[in-house]
């Protein structure tokens, strides 16, 4: 009977196509879709030459010099072909394919006695910062080395492997690791939702629920950490939907069912079903597809948009990875942990014309989002999309005119599989100029003045944007970069919620004294509160490596009565240098406000003004856990907001190297307990993003986006406004264009 069900289920699945969301993303022949036609406009010839004139350039432009969307065969011959440009540059598809086999063919893996190795993490080992910054185009690249994490036998090994000489050095992680596992791999998380389907105990038990094997679809849900009864073993816990009438399948929940798989044998260990009482909600108005909406129920709120640039765009990507734009140059790379990373920020100094340091390297250091239900089936749902998914494995590719604008650059991945394969990710990152009609900076004179003068600057700027599906929720990461020296870092939150099915069908059913931990959605569905943490790496180097942090404390004082004042108080900033670690472990808070600069003390302007940047906070939330929870204990880098640490090329994972099952031991909050010496170092900034996210109506049956930005904004960097001299727009430069049937 077990057989039977197994094989008809994997016979249907394989046919039907559908291999759960994570497989996606194995997928190296996905292409995006094309640009719809009903999105498609043409530039009409105004009254005006010079109008005329400029939508003819558009056109040339914009349209007839862009490169048609790649096949996969002609993505699959590029990236072949590629040879790095730039120290930083991410490993290649040759280098990649010479990782794997010098790693196949050492004897640690070649022995009878050793198993089948699988390959967690195989990326670019950066050469040391030294050698990065003494680089300059031209010069030879500094040697290739590639940063394996293989698990073989149950052991995790860390592997470096010297790319032209095939050398290969191996330590075993449990010398330096208390605890966890490495990041899952997508193999990994494929075969875990398989494995409830050999279980006939598994199959009966979806049957009796009324839901048939061929409609089910399974998550891997990491379980986190806690207690003995987790340890010694990688293990996962597999929750399954109906997807019967619906592609959105969370939203049918089969409430209660958790299977806990080991993850290395693929064995069930543990069937829970306490949810036998609780109906699957039903699948209408779940459906969240355009073509899945009746034509006569179609929203048509606003006409196609789009921005136009009639001498083509500012910027430019030199090796794949290298971008410059306006004043500003920095290297781009796609990261399967951190989705992507921005290094070597330098800006443009107007007055000298220098390029100057930023910010050496950014990016997302891990995500952190605890559910707010301690019943069983929900409890360990703490999830670290960086540390367990792999933020950058889990990004999908971008959608053009929707994801992001026509004027957009696309950048692929290149990722290698479980087995050390290669494999292209297209259109993984977009690179575009952006241009809301923001301003720049104005002045009006008033007319009590005299002076009939109105002055104003557009804002453009640039944008380089991914974006992560982990299971149901999709992160946007935007790296926004401003012509003033402003970076913003913005995080969007959209995708589907984790819903939890209940017998409710109208919330005036509940009993006053029940806790339903999140607000009822729809009939039978509750969206569980939880909480998002976003937690940002920033090696920052203003004007060079040596600097210091310094909480510029905004205090109010009393006005002395020698001053003679009408006046009793006032605001004073009073700065403080941060010597040590633990003075640089900032909490928010409203009715104590700061500002934190990261200054060059060996760097000052010519009035004295030690040169700097600083974090400039937007919308954040602080975790209320209890610091013993054993969630809060794994993700204690959510304690503060802002961490300050001396640079230390083994601390770049806010929740330790390996996040998988561990217990705490060693992340940002340990390493900054040691209470380093940070003043006039080289030092790393951490800056952790929160959102509260109760749920609501509103976010069924698929959220609209919410966003929140933090800045990195410079002060006293320049000696004046760095964008004075820029132009205004004016008409003659910009082409009139009007809406046209699609050729």
């Amino acid at each position: 009977m077990e057989s039977t069900h197994f094989s008809r289920f994997l016979f249907l699945l394989l046919a039907a196509g559908i291999l759960i969301l994570f497989a996606c993303a194995n997928f190296p022949t996905y292409l995006p879709p094309q640009p719809s036609p009903r999105l498609s406009s043409r530039c009409s010839a105004s009254s005006s030459s010079s109008n005329s004139s400029a939508c003819k350039s558009r056109k040339i432009a914009g349209i007839l010099k862009q490169p048609p969307n790649p096949t996969a065969e002609s993505r699959r011959l590029r990236h072949e072909s590629a040879t790095p440009q730039h120290p930083l540059d991410p490993l290649t598809i040759q280098e990649l394919n010479k990782v794997r086999h010098v790693i196949n063919s050492h004897h640690l893996f070649k022995s009878p006695s050793s198993s089948a190795v699988a390959l967690h993490t195989v990326v670019l080992e950066e050469p040391p910062k030294s050698a990065v910054l003494r680089w300059s185009p031209g010069d030879p690249l500094p040697p290739r080395k590639a940063f394996a994490i293989a698990r073989s036998g149950g052991d995790t090994l860390l592997l470096s492997v010297d790319v032209a000489s095939g050398e290969l050095k191996a330590d075993r992680a449990s010398g330096s690791s208390p605890s966890g596992y490495p990041t899952m791999t997508v193999e990994d998380m494929t075969s875990a939702t398989w494995a409830p389907f050999a279980s006939a105990d598994f199959n009966r038990t979806v049957t009796d629920r009324g839901v048939e094997l061929s409609d089910v679809a399974c998550l891997p849900i990491s379980l986190g950490w806690f207690g003995k009864k987790e340890e010694d073993r990688r293990l996962i816990k597999v929750q399954c939907y109906s997807m019967k009438d619906t592609v959105n399948f969370y939203m049918r929940p089969i409430e209660g069912l958790t299977v806990v798989v080991d993850l290395d044998t693929k064995d069930v260990i543990e069937i829970v079903d306490k949810g036998r009482h609780i109906p699957i909600p039903n699948a209408a108005n779940t459906d969240y597809r355009y073509s899945a909406i009746k034509k006569n129920q179609r929203l048509d709120l606003v006409n196609p948009i789009s921005i136009e640039q009639p001498k083509g765009p500012t910027f430019t990507v030199t090796g794949d990875h290298l971008v410059r734009w306006a004043n500003w140059e920095f290297h781009l790379k796609p990261d399967p942990r951190a989705g992507v990373i921005v290094s070597q920020a330098r800006v443009k100094d107007p007055e000298t014309g220098e390029m100057r340091s930023v910010m050496y390297k950014g990016y997302t250091s891990e995500l952190f989002v605890p559910y707010m239900d301690p019943t069983d089936a929900w409890y360990f749902k703490t999830y670290m999309d960086a540390g367990e998914y792999g933020f950058g494995l889990n990004s999908m590719p971008l959608d053009p005119l929707n994801d992001c604008p026509r004027n957009a650059h696309y950048m692929d991945a290149v990722f290698a599989a479980g087995d050390g394969t290669p494999y292209v990710r297209p259109n993984m990152v977009c690179i575009f100029e952006s241009y809301g009609g923001d301003i720049g900076w104005r002045h009006s004179e008033s007319p009590i003045t005299g002076m009939g003068i109105i002055e104003a600057r557009p804002k453009v700027t640039l944008v380089a944007r991914m974006a992560a599906s982990v299971a149901n929720y999709d992160y946007i990461i935007d790296w926004e970069f401003q012509t003033d020296g402003l970076i913003r870092i913005k995080v969007g939150l959209s995708g589907i919620l984790m819903v939890k099915g209940t017998s409710y069908v109208n919330k005036n059913e509940v009993p006053e004294d029940e806790n339903l931990y999140g607000t009822m959605l729809s009939e039978n569905v509750i969206g569980v509160i939880h909480d998002h943490y976003v937690t940002f790496y920033l090696d920052m180097d203003v004007d060079g490596a040596d600097n210091s942090f310094v909480n510029v404390h905004i205090k109010k004082e009393e006005t002395s009565p020698e001053v003679n004042s009408p006046r009793r108080s006032f605001l004073k900033a009073v700065r403080e240098v941060a010597k040590t670690e633990k003075e640089a472990q900032i909490k928010f808070q409203l009715y104590n406000p700061s500002e934190f600069h990261v200054v060059n003390p060996g760097k000052t302007t010519r009035v004295g003004n030690p040169v700097g940047y600083k974090v400039v906070a937007g919308g954040t939330a602080a975790s209320l856990l209890d610091h013993s929870d054993p969630p809060q204990m794994r993700g204690a880098f959510t304690n503060n907001q802002i961490w300050v640490t001396p640079y230390n090329r083994s601390e770049e994972w806010a929740g330790g190297l390996f996040a998988y099952q561990n217990h705490g031991e060693e992340n940002l909050q340990v390493w900054s307990d040691r209470d380093r010496e940070i003043e006039n170092k080289d030092i790393v900034v951490w800056y952790t993003m929160g959102f509260h996210h109760i749920p609501c109506q509103e976010d069924f049956p698929i959220m609209p986006t919410v966003s929140s930005s933090f800045d990195l904004k410079p002060v006293n960097f320049f000696e004046r406004n760095p964008i004075l001299r820029i132009p205004p727009n004016v008409e003659k430069d910009l082409p009139v264009c009007k809406a046209a049937a699609s050729a």
